[in-house]
């Protein structure tokens, strides 16, 4: 399975540096201060390896700024009521963009044209009463529906038990998946060897 894999929500040092070296593609960083993933200081180690992801909801273009520089970011992902021309702006700025988008129904697929041309990636995770995950699956097959160009991440409950139906799962579109709470030993700590573990199951073939 060639894909991406991007693991959210990290908030401590040695747990960074332990998951970067695992050859994950993309590490990312919560700075919404409502989660329990809210990362509020530098840790004393960023992946040197992975990409870095800055997680915003609903953030000033100002402070996007200051946290994409501070931390050395690579991809701003939005994951709020953020705007076509917000996304164009940032994007015309330089900023890599992952627009987040909740799904429950196909109809949540109609405004991801409006941000066609503005954003590197989407990302499709499930609908819940708030921002940010539930830790649930949607139906992965409302995505047949999604025939735009950008690229797009897969998140949304994904765990250690996912890999027959991440093998499955097909569209010329995926560029990768989104792992989260369901691989944590507490919020913003992750379980090294369960993703480690998940990652061997993912490339062994059908």
């Amino acid at each position: 399975m060639d894909t991406m894999i991007k693991v959210c929500g990290m908030t401590e040092a040695d747990n960074i540096r332990n998951v970067d070296v695992l050859g994950v593609d993309m590490i990312g960083f919560i700075f919404y201060p409502k989660s329990p993933r809210y990362l509020y200081q530098i840790p004393r180690y960023l992946p040197t390896l992975a990409k870095r992801v800055g997680v915003f909801v609903n953030e000033t273009k100002e402070n996007i700024h200051m946290y994409a520089d501070r931390f050395g970011l690579d991809y701003i992902q939005l994951h709020g009521d953020e705007s076509p021309e917000y996304c164009r702006t940032l994007h015309s700025n330089g900023f890599r963009i992952i627009k987040a988008f909740s799904i429950a129904l196909p109809k949540d697929l109609l405004a991801v044209s409006d941000y066609e041309g503005f954003c590197d990636y989407y990302l499709f995770d499930t609908r819940t009463a708030r921002y940010g995950g539930s830790g649930q699956q949607f139906d992965w097959n409302i995505l047949q529906r999604y025939t735009n160009s950008t690229p797009f991440l897969l998140s949304g409950g994904i765990n250690p038990y996912s890999v027959k139906a991440l093998k499955e799962f097909h569209h010329p579109r995926l560029a990768g998946i989104d792992i989260n709470s369901r691989f944590e030993t507490s919020p913003g700590i992750k379980d090294v060897e369960r993703i480690e573990r998940f990652l061997g199951e993912l490339k062994i073939k059908n």
